[in-house]
């Protein structure tokens, strides 16, 4: 935790220093937003459990915000004509990224117009220019509603399976007028419909007692028999009209707060794609997920088609614990209880905004608060009431953990521990959970339950804390340099050491990575890598983001700011920038096309490096903590029995497959490809929801890297119990891992 002196309005903001990435989505999928059912613990105290958003951000505030960022920015320090014409491109692609409703005469007319010179008029507290975008989307947003529902009403609009279309916007150009707009608009929704057919399910007709209604205003419901059905063509072309129509309604009622949120991030992602302008709301979520702790009902919702959906339950939270609620139910009314203890009225939620339910649901520890839910089932749909007592609850799904596999080395059982690591995350209170306490406390059991090696997975790892990546990398050697961070005044590096002189781990290990391993994930990996301490075995690279950002909090909770304030270096000298860290023994990975990837980011930073600062005492050759380096011919002898079994491994095979015909089929989306596609990924979806904790550690185990993970930490084991197997290149048999 650090606190930086602003030169503005704001005098003071704290910072956590983190190192984290969300890399591109890849394939085609229907997203839903997931949203946590939370209140930061340090702020419960205080909460109020009310829909009442707290005051958000005026004009006055914007350019005040924009120079906070100027201030520790590493590479900007003025409002230039660049960071200008960065700032509306990113503002454009925010509300139009798709490339669906604007016309580029609409687009030309706000670049040359409407925001020329917008840095000048924020300056002079005149927000005007931004409500006129606001109301020019409103009306193109308008008009492709209204030709949406009036093509999907023709009786005679046929769902056709042959339509392709370009559907990625970095390969479509805005359209160049109406016609343009309407002629690509045929296509996308033939592709919305897919979706829903793909994906949907018909539901038994609602019989409602009109003459019976709540105190949400919902109409009572009976169970009505019959069970979900796969969506007609009829009920697909509702759904896509419906969703139409919410997303004009909610555009419509977008708040100031809302449009200078996307103004502020817009100019954050103008410096470089990696700062960004954190909402409140946003905020609060960031602070629960590096904490991994939360006071709320214990429930990650979803919004489908106007209906708050629950998509998963929490362990310890008051919703699993009651035994009332179940996954795909739907949240339609919310109510309060008043200091009495006495209910308030509840408040229909149905087609109300996701974070606007969240803000209804959420409380502080030991609060109350009534949830009514609609439930689909064998006999139909039925309407209850649920009364929840608020709770804090741990997040333990998002922390590290730890699971083990068998394996047989030359005749020997040989025991494999597999961390897998989710986030570097860090509560900053005293006292808080991080994600190197956590693991100090694993690879401890690792050591009492005698394993053999380590495994520690940060194949789906984005980043995190920089400290608790610096503290985690000096788990594996003694002392030493781990990372050395660059700022915008050159005299002002910052190193970073581990000072623990304990090892945590001296044996065989193995980092999994992929291309979306980024930011602390690439420092470890990399400092190990330095260090010659661990072999790294997935994608060809990891994500390549080499940036350091600070998360600064605004006065009066108007949210905070996240800015890249420096490049780090891991102990050889280089920058993870672009480059990544390149695997030592490749697998094939559904994230390795590209698309995925630091150097395709907007604006992303140049790479650079320094001379080298390895540190001599992180060697330990004799004694206790002694490590084995891990010499190149080593590296290559686990390639090449890599190389032997993944040429023969299905699953690894398929990948390659898919990934080639992929790129053969370049952006051109086939529906009748995507139809069976998106059917396939729902299944399999479904199927995980279903399932056990247990089962999911089962299938984690099962997967094609984590086994291949182990085949070559099982050659390691072996080379390093004979060096000589090395030498003569005598290939080893097939390692089979279980549990």
């Amino acid at each position: 935790m650090r606190t930086h002196a602003i030169k503005n309005q704001f005098s003071k903001f704290v910072s956590k220093k983190t190192v984290g990435t969300k890399a591109k989505a890849v394939g085609l999928m229907l997203s839903f937003l997931l949203v946590p059912l939370l209140t930061p613990l340090g702020q419960a105290e205080t909460a109020k459990v009310s829909a009442q958003k707290p005051p958000g951000l005026q004009c006055l505030h914007l350019d005040a915000i924009e120079r906070a960022y100027l201030n520790s920015h590493i590479s900007f320090n003025s409002l230039s004509p660049q960071v200008e014409t960065r700032t509306i491109e990113q503002y454009i692609k925010r509300i139009d990224g798709a490339k669906i409703y604007l016309l580029k005469s609409d687009v030309d007319q706000i670049k040359s117009k409407i925001l020329a010179g917008v840095f000048n008029k924020i300056k002079e507290r005149n927000c005007k220019p931004l409500d006129e975008v606001q109301a020019l989307l409103v009306k193109r947003v308008g008009e492709r509603v209204a030709f949406a529902n009036k093509t999907l009403a023709q009786k005679d609009w046929k769902f056709d399976p042959k339509t392709e279309l370009m559907l990625d916007p970095e390969s479509r150009s805005f359209a160049k007028n109406q016609a343009e707009a309407e002629k690509f608009q045929l296509k996308y929704i033939q592709f919305q419909v897919s979706n829903y057919l793909a994906t949907g399910e018909s539901e038994p007709k609602l019989k409602q007692n009109g003459d019976e209604p709540d105190e949400g205003g919902v109409a009572k419901e009976k169970k009505v028999a019959g069970s979900p059905s796969q969506v007609s063509l009829e009920e697909a072309k509702g759904n896509v009209s419906r969703n139409y129509d919410r997303v004009l309604k909610r555009l419509s009622e977008s708040s100031k707060d809302d449009i200078y949120s996307g103004y502020l991030d817009s100019f954050a992602r103008a410096l470089d794609p990696h700062s960004s302008y954190f909402s409140s709301d946003y905020y609060e979520d960031f602070n629960i997920q590096m904490g991994l702790k939360l006071e709320g009902i214990g429930a990650t919702l979803s919004s489908q088609d106007g209906f708050t959906v629950v998509e998963q339950l929490i362990s310890g939270g008051a919703a699993k614990d009651s035994g009332l609620i179940q996954p795909q139910d739907r949240i339609v009314a919310v109510g309060q209880f008043n200091e009495k203890g006495e209910t308030e009225k509840l408040v229909n939620v149905v087609e109300m905004d996701l974070r606007d339910v969240v803000r209804l649901i959420r409380g502080p520890k030991g609060t109350k608060v009534q949830l009514t839910i609609m439930r689909r089932g064998a006999e139909g749909k039925e309407r209850f009431n649920v009364i929840l007592t608020r709770a804090q609850i741990k997040l333990e799904d998002d922390a590290v953990s730890i699971s083990y596999l068998d394996k047989e080395v030359d005749g020997q059982k040989k025991k494999i521990a597999v961390l897998n690591l989710p986030s570097f995350y860090s509560d900053s209170k005293p006292g808080g959970r991080s994600a190197a306490s956590d693991m100090k406390v694993l690879l401890k059991e690792a050591r009492e339950k005698k394993a053999d090696a380590v495994i520690l997975d940060l194949s789906n790892n984005g980043g995190g804390s920089l400290e608790d990546a610096v503290k985690i990398a000096g788990f594996f050697f003694k002392t030493g340099n781990v990372v050395k961070q660059s700022t915008h005044t050159p005299e002002d590096e910052i190193l970073f050491k581990d000072k623990d002189s304990d090892v945590d781990w001296d044996g065989p290990t193995l980092i999994l990575t992929s291309r979306i391993s980024a930011s602390a994930s690439e420092i470890v990996a990399a400092t190990l890598k330095d260090y010659q301490r661990a072999v790294i075995v997935g994608g060809d690279h990891t994500f390549g983001k080499g940036t350091v950002q600070s998360v600064m909090p605004i006065p009066t909770g108007l949210g905070a700011l996240k800015v890249t304030v420096g490049m780090f270096y891991t102990p050889g000298g280089f920058s993870t920038q672009h480059r990544g860290v390149e695997a030592d023994v490749p697998l094939p990975g559904i994230f390795s096309t590209d698309e995925v990837g630091e150097q395709f980011l907007d604006y992303s930073l140049p790479k650079s490096q320094v001379k080298p600062f390895l540190s001599e005492e992180a060697y330990v050759t004799s004694g206790p903590g002694a490590w084995k380096k891990l010499e190149k011919p080593t590296l290559d002898y686990l390639r090449r029995q890599s190389e032997a079994r993944v040429a023969k491994n299905t699953e690894f095979q398929k990948i390659k497959a898919d990934l080639k015909k992929a790129k053969e089929h370049g952006k051109i989306i086939k529906l009748s490809d995507a139809l069976k596609d998106t059917k396939e990924k729902k299944s399999e979806k479904d199927k995980k929801k279903e399932e056990s904790k247990d089962q999911k550690v089962a299938d984690y185990l099962k997967r094609a890297d984590i086994q291949e993970a182990a085949n070559v930490v099982g050659d390691l084991i072996a080379a390093f119990a004979k060096p000589s197997i090395i030498l003569s290149g005598k290939a080893q048999k097939d390692f089979s891992a279980h549990e």
